[in-house]
C-alpha cells in the first residue's frame, strides 16, 4: 500500500476523497489541514481548526499546519515515506497544478478522485455513502441566509440545479459559492454544542465554538 497523507478541511470533498482513497487501499497514514489565512484562494476557511473530528470519524491521525508552513511540511513527510497526497480537488485548476507541482518537487503522487466529476455525481455520493454535511459559509449570488446550516441532501441538491440555471450556480460550491462541514459518517456524528451565525446581507458563515464526538444522531 502507499503511504499517504490527505488534506482534509473538514468540508465534503476532502472526506469524500479520503474515504475513496482508502477504499482503494491507500495506507492514509495522516490527515493534514492548513489552517489559511483569510480568504485563501487554496484552503477551506471556515472552522478548519474542527477538522479533526472529521479525521477521527475515518481513523485517522491529524496534524494542523499553517499555510506558509505547508511546504516544509509535505517535504518533511516526503522524507519520511509518504508517496501520495489525497485532496479533494473538483474543478480548480489553480489548486490542482499548485498541488500537483508540489508533490512532483517531493517524489509523491497526487490523487484527487473528484476531480472533474459531474457534481451532481459528486453531491449525490455523499448522500449514497451517508456522509452529513452541512453548508457553514455562502459568499455569491442565488446563495441565501438560509443556507447557513442547512444539510446537503436531495432538496437542497434540486434547489442548487435550479438556482444553477437561474444564476450560474456552481451546485457543488467548488466556484466559492458555498463552503461546507461534514457531521456525520455511518455512527459517527459530530455534535454542535455551541455555534454562532452572520450573515451581513449578501454573505454569511456558521462558527462553529464547540463540539464533540458522538455515536448518536
Amino acid at each position: 500500500m502507499m503511504k499517504s497523507v490527505a488534506l482534509m478541511s473538514g468540508g465534503k470533498d476532502s472526506f469524500l476523497s479520503a474515504l475513496i482513497a482508502m477504499e482503494q487501499g491507500f495506507e492514509v497514514g495522516l490527515s493534514l489541514t492548513v489552517i489559511p489565512e483569510e480568504d485563501s484562494f487554496m484552503y477551506h476557511v471556515p472552522n478548519a481548526a474542527m477538522a479533526s473530528y472529521s479525521a477521527e470519524i475515518l481513523g485517522i491521525q491529524w496534524q494542523k499546519v499553517r499555510e506558509d508552513r505547508v511546504r516544509e511540511t509535505i517535504e518533511g513527510l516526503a522524507q519520511t515515506g509518504y508517496r501520495a497526497l489525497i485532496a479533494g480537488a473538483i474543478a480548480s485548476s489553480y489548486q490542482k497544478t499548485r498541488l500537483e507541482s508540489l508533490c512532483t518537487e517531493m517524489g509523491m503522487c497526487l490523487f484527487t478522485p473528484l476531480w472533474l466529476l459531474d457534481q451532481e455525481k459528486v453531491l449525490n455520493e455523499l448522500i449514497l455513502r451517508n456522509i452529513r454535511a452541512i453548508i457553514v459559509s455562502a459568499s455569491a449570488e442565488g446563495m441565501e441566509e438560509k443556507d447557513i446550516g442547512r444539510e446537503i441532501d436531495e432538496e437542497f441538491i434540486e434547489e442548487m440545479k435550479r438556482r444553477s440555471r437561474k444564476v450560474g450556480l456552481n451546485i457543488s460550491g467548488e466556484g466559492g459559492e458555498y463552503e461546507s462541514f461534514v457531521l456525520g459518517f455511518m455512527k459517527k456524528n459530530i455534535k454542535i454544542v455551541r455555534s454562532e451565525k452572520y450573515w451581513n446581507g449578501q454573505s454569511g458563515h456558521l462558527l462553529i465554538r464547540e463540539a464533540h464526538l458522538s455515536n448518536e444522531k
